[in-house]
Parts: structure tokens; C-alpha cells; sequence
């Protein structure tokens, strides 16, 4: 039998979950902290499954993050539905949250806003995140959409291809004279690098395939794409920098190429909601578009 989740249990979920606490999510929704109690257990009791960890703040478990981007999605689709039967308030726009990793944001991704039809009543809220982790995010119902590295598609979203950021390994002309001199995979491996943060393989999965086992301990963490390539300009260490960003460095000669025959290109993915939302839909045939113009097929 088909169990209904009731819309006023999943909505005090959902405002839990965004004000942190049931006190504040009482308050959000102008009822008593015991009336939120009874509404997120119930919900509990109707799922069967835990769905908040009850920490402070709260959050929500792998089975309260399906309810939350349900809840979510629900919201958007009530919305749309407002606005097609000409229900919108004045000076009210749409908001559409995408989460986007810290290169296309630098490079292309931008242009891709500039373009969307009908934006002047659209805000977009863009949540920066490594490509690896920003399927996360839409996992958890935080973002609408997301470009991601992976090709699986998360649960209630579809997936396309965009196209590979091409990242060319570069060091500044001093760097290169001091750090390397010898046959560059042994060099690589001792030579200081440049990192997004902690989480950053893209340089050790680089010196992996010129037969090494990884690069150098010594890693400086700068995480902002223009940072980073800024960092690697000036000499701190070696990088990955993406081939838009590091085109003109190399004509200008402040950066040297470490290995022209052997770029390292990382496939990207669109991954949103689907809803038969006017304004997502708008958004995503602009990203894949501009994606098609400057990734690499």
C-alpha cells in the first residue's frame, strides 16, 4: 500500500532543516516548537525511517535528504504553478540555485547566466563546490541543478554530457629552472604544487600518469581558481591550470608548459531536477549551448 507524505509534515521538514532548529523552524512557521515536534515525528513514524540527526543544528539523515529535496522540488513546482496562472506577487522573482566547481565558474560558466531568456526575473544563487562533490548538493536538494564530474545520474535528476575542461600542467619560467631541471616525473614528485584545497587530486592524478605514485608533500592549498593560477604565475609552485586561463599566460611567457603532449581533460555534466519547470528549463539549454561553443567535445 502506498503511504502519503502529508504536505504540512514534509514542509516543517524542510523549514527544520533550513532554520537549523525546531525552535526556529517554529517560529518560520508560527506554530509551537511541540507542534513541529509532533509533525517531524509523525512524518517519522509514516516513512518509518529516522529522518533528522538531532544536533544543532540539525540534519537531516540519507533518507530525511530524499524528504527535504522533495520538499524542495514541491516548493518550485508551486511556484511555477503561481506564476503560469499569473498568481506572482509584484516584484517577485524566481530563484534557481545552481552549485558549479570553481573553474567554470572563473571561465566559462558566466557567460552561460548572461544568456538565459528572461533572467531580468531570475536570481541566481550559485553555490561554489569541487566537481567531484557538487552531485552532493543536489543530492541533498540544496541546489536545482549542477555541474558536476560525474556521470551518474542523482536520484529524481537527469544527466548531460557538457564537454571537458582541458587542464595544461604549467609552472613559471623561475619555478621550472629551480624546481625542474631533471626528467619530470621523477622532478614532479618533489617539486612543490599548487592545490584548490585538501581535496584536490587533479595534480597528483596528473604525475599518477606519467607512472608516478603521486606528487610532492609540499602543496600550497589557494582556493579560488584565479588565485590559484595567480600563485602558479608567481612562482609558488607547479599546476593544472585550465587551458582558457593559462593561454595568454603562456604566450606572455609567465608560464611555461611542463608537458604540451599530455593535457589532462576532465568531463563535466549538467545534472538538474526534473521538473517541468519553464525557468530550469530555460537555464539548462543555455548551459549545455555555451558549454557546446567552449568545452572540449
Amino acid at each position: 500500500m502506498m503511504t502519503e507524505l502529508p504536505l504540512d509534515q514534509v514542509r516543517t521538514l524542510l523549514a527544520v532543516v533550513d532554520e537549523g532548529t525546531f525552535d526556529a523552524a517554529a517560529a518560520a512557521l508560527h506554530v509551537t516548537p511541540s507542534a513541529v515536534s509532533q509533525r517531524v515525528k509523525a512524518l517519522e513514524q509514516r516513512t518509518g525511517r529516522v529522518l533528522l540527526v538531532r544536533t544543532k543544528p540539525v540534519r537531516p539523515t540519507e533518507s530525511g535528504a530524499v524528504v527535504v529535496r522533495f520538499a524542495r522540488q514541491l516548493a518550485r513546482l508551486e511556484r511555477d504553478a503561481r506564476a503560469e496562472l499569473g498568481m506572482r506577487g509584484e516584484g517577485e522573482v524566481t530563484r534557481v540555485s545552481v552549485a558549479v566547481n570553481a573553474d567554470s565558474l572563473a571561465t566559462w560558466f558566466l557567460e552561460a547566466l548572461t544568456r538565459v531568456p528572461g533572467r531580468e526575473r531570475l536570481c541566481f544563487e550559485l553555490r561554489r563546490e569541487d566537481e567531484t562533490r557538487t552531485a552532493e548538493l543536489l543530492r541533498e536538494g540544496l541546489v536545482m541543478a549542477a555541474v558536476t564530474s560525474s556521470p551518474d545520474a542523482v536520484a529524481g535528476c537527469s544527466v548531460r554530457l557538457l564537454g571537458r575542461l582541458r587542464y595544461l600542467a604549467a609552472a613559471s619560467p623561475g619555478f621550472a629552472a629551480r624546481h625542474l631541471t631533471g626528467p619530470l616525473p621523477d622532478a614532479l614528485t618533489e617539486a612543490p604544487l599548487m592545490t584548490f584545497d585538501r581535496s584536490d587530486d587533479l595534480q597528483d592524478a596528473f604525475v599518477r600518469g606519467l607512472g608516478r605514485g603521486g606528487a610532492s608533500a609540499v602543496r600550497h592549498a589557494v582556493p579560488t581558481s584565479e588565485g590559484f593560477v595567480t600563485a602558479v604565475a608567481a612562482g609558488l609552485g607547479w599546476g593544472l591550470v585550465p587551458e582558457f586561463q593559462a593561454e595568454a599566460l603562456l604566450r606572455e611567457g609567465r608560464l611555461v608548459p611542463l608537458a604540451p603532449d599530455r593535457p589532462l581533460d576532465v568531463p563535466l555534466y549538467w545534472q538538474r531536477w526534473k521538473l517541468d519547470s519553464p525557468e530550469l528549463a530555460a537555464v539548462s539549454e543555455t548551459v549545455v549551448a555555451v558549454a557546446a561553443e567552449t568545452l572540449r567535445p
